[in-house]
């Protein structure tokens, strides 16, 4: 870590998008950036919501536009208190339309995601694709963002091909830097209490119940249930905002926020962590779980792949298939050894490349350098 004077650290903007799991990568950004002392942090947020009387009407109805025009009023009413001498805006959305901003200001662009990747994902977002030609039109405007970028951050591997491959990105100018958990914070501390061995607990966390599989869960539990001698040594804990009646051995948690004692509280007393979701690029709920020791099973989507290391850290079943999904949680309640050995690794992995701490500090690195080098415009 660099350690300048005070009055020698350069000024930096956080342009934070403020949609699904976003929130979180802001709370922890804004909570651990301010540790890395070789800049001056400023945050701004750039809220979703619709509100108002013009909350539906077009152009602001679409999100890219309003994204746009608030990421713009906040970098300018920030420039104005003090200058920033870089900026990482979060993610491409609140990008696209500031270009003269990115022209005059060093800029990090981050994504999880790339739009085509997106609208590979889309039926499980809502999210509509357009005509050819709008389609070539929206390609164009995300392109020349990027290449206006001084820098660009991936959370994944999967992310940064995308970017090679489909948006003519030079691979030299993308860092994979994935958000993260502080691992400490979710570590399970050897004076938790102790695991019933003769339970296996299920945990599963997401806020859309259906988009995250959950619906797919349930059914795959109450068929594991029925196979047991006693159905009572199987449970399944549903961190969810979805208001459902709970089916024996299901309880539902709603109103748990993220990052709260409460929430990793749940994951030290579960045995496995269960997210077969639909569509999702990298969920932070698997960094979660691997930190705290816990195998995952989860689905081939996005970029889950590189968190969730079949018969590594986790086990890999298909989209949509209750039946895989119920052999895989029948086979880590049949081996505790295979539980064991998987949450180790799984805590392992997440300590190499997904430390959120570390990795917010490779991103100040990243900003700090666009600051203080001649000619990074």
């Amino acid at each position: 870590m660099i350690h300048d004077s005070t009055a020698s650290r350069p000024h930096v903007g956080f342009v934070l998008e403020q949609t699904l799991g976003h929130v979180t990568h802001s709370k922890n950004l804004q909570s651990l950036v301010p540790g890395h002392e070789s800049v001056r942090a400023s945050f701004v947020p750039v809220e979703f919501d619709t509100s108002g009387r013009f909350g539906r009407v077009p152009p602001w109805s679409n999100w890219t536009v309003r994204a746009g025009v608030r990421a713009r009023r906040g970098i300018r009413s920030l420039h104005r208190r003090d200058p920033v001498e870089a900026l990482f805006i979060h993610t491409q959305v609140p990008a696209v339309l500031v270009p003269d901003v990115l022209k005059r200001i060093p800029t990090i662009v981050s994504i999880d995601a790339t739009p085509m990747q997106y609208d590979e994902l889309g039926e499980h977002y809502a999210h509509d694709i357009g005509n050819a030609r709008v389609e070539q039109l929206k390609w164009r405007l995300n392109r020349d963002c990027f290449r206006r970028a001084a820098h660009l951050v991936a959370w994944s591997e999967w992310a940064k091909i995308s970017l090679v491959e489909q948006y003519e990105v030079d691979a030299e100018k993308v860092s994979v830097l994935a958000p993260g958990v502080d691992p400490s914070s979710w570590a399970r501390p050897d004076t938790a209490p102790g695991r019933d061995c003769e339970v296996t607990r299920f945990l599963f966390v997401g806020g859309d119940l259906e988009r995250k599989g959950g619906v797919d869960l349930l059914e795959a539990f109450a068929a594991l249930r029925a196979t047991r001698d006693d159905p009572n040594d199987v449970e399944l804990h549903l961190v969810t905002g979805a208001r459902i009646d709970a089916p024996p051995g299901v309880t539902v948690h709603n109103g748990v926020t993220p990052n709260s004692a409460e929430l990793i509280a749940l994951y030290h007393r579960s045995d496995v962590f269960c997210l077969p979701t639909l569509g999702d690029c990298l969920p932070m709920v698997l960094s979660e779980a691997g930190a705290a020791g816990l195998p995952s099973i989860s689905t081939d989507v996005g970029a889950i792949r590189e968190i969730v290391v079949d018969d590594q850290t986790g086990l890999l079943v298909p989209v949509s298939d209750p039946t895989a999904l119920g052999a895989a949680m029948q086979r880590l309640t049949a081996d505790a050894a295979l539980r064991r050995r998987l949450g180790q690794q799984a805590i392992e992995h997440v300590r190499r490349g997904f430390d959120a701490d570390h990795n917010a500090g490779a991103v100040v690195e990243l900003l700090h350098g666009l600051a203080t080098t001649p000619g990074t415009r």
